[in-house]
């Protein structure tokens, strides 16, 4: 993606705003989280609360230390109980689900009662959610973020060109699809565009729950596709700029921390014009 393409797309993205209130710069909701992959959702966590003014946080309801924990460290938003969750869906802009979720029964029936239940909702689908998602629910408030082999657990099927994701978002009422990998693919419809970035340091774990908090924190305010093309965008170019400090000996809470370094210099940039002015 070249300099022109990407600024038409910075330009659609919100930035936050000094005349508003509490909570008009963005409100996330983010479920995820289990014992297996207690971690995981933590590097969303630490991304959106950098961009948006409240994320809310939900793990599974046996994961109980964890959420006591979550509660010691959490300073920059509020852990919510599960049975509370819904409560939080409708105050949010968006909700994140799926990082650290585990691939089973539980998260599939959680997944997708909530996504039939708030079909106009704002939703991120990532990582175990999205592997249990119903996909007759998918639609064009919603933004995925699979990696290939994810790609064809949901849709059954591989995609070889671009072309290939946006006829398998069309399908599923324009559902926006972040196709992952060494360059990403954003389709939604009849539009896409391919981002390339990234180095090796970007392959460690964690990374992709990075890049799904980012999408979603910059989702609450924006729009889907440009919050997807900006948010894969930001990410690549964050493990690019840590790549020229320390080549690839970094790691997923060193991306969370470049981020914002990263985004001031590109959002900041001469050319170009914020949208917030």
């Amino acid at each position: 993606m070249n300099v022109m393409n990407i600024s038409t797309y910075l330009k659609q993205i919100r930035l936050p705003q000094k005349n508003l209130h509490k909570g008009e710069n963005g409100r996330l909701l983010i479920i995820g989280g289990s014992d297996l992959f207690h971690a995981a959702s933590a590097w969303s966590l630490d991304i959106a609360t950098k961009i948006v003014d409240m994320v809310f946080y939900s793990s599974t309801p046996e994961n109980n230390t964890n959420l006591k924990e979550a509660k010691k460290k959490f300073w920059n938003g509020v852990v919510v109980p599960r049975g509370k969750v819904e409560t939080y869906i409708e105050e949010a802009n968006c909700v994140l689900i799926g990082p650290g979720m585990t691939r089973d029964d539980e998260t599939a029936q959680l997944t997708n009662t909530l996504l039939k239940k708030y079909q106009q909702k704002k939703w991120v689908i990532d990582a175990g959610a999205l592997q249990m998602v119903d996909v007759s629910l998918l639609n064009e408030h919603i933004i995925v973020t699979p990696h290939h082999k994810e790609y064809e657990r949901v849709f059954g099927k591989s995609a070889k060109i671009p072309q290939e994701v946006c006829e398998d978002s069309r399908q599923h009422h324009d559902v926006c699809i972040v196709l992952k990998g060494q360059h990403d693919v954003v389709a939604m419809g009849k539009q896409y565009e391919e981002v390339d970035g990234g180095n090796e340091g970007m392959t460690k774990g964690g990374t992709g729950d990075v890049l799904a908090g980012l999408i979603a924190a910059l989702y609450c305010t924006s729009d889907a596709f440009p919050s997807a093309v900006v948010g894969s965008y930001l990410n690549k170019k964050a493990g690019d700029d840590l790549y020229k400090k320390v080549g690839p000996f970094f790691n997923s809470s060193d991306l969370v921390n470049q981020l914002p370094e990263t985004m001031k210099s590109v959002f900041f940039s001469s050319r170009i014009r914020r949208l917030s002015q």
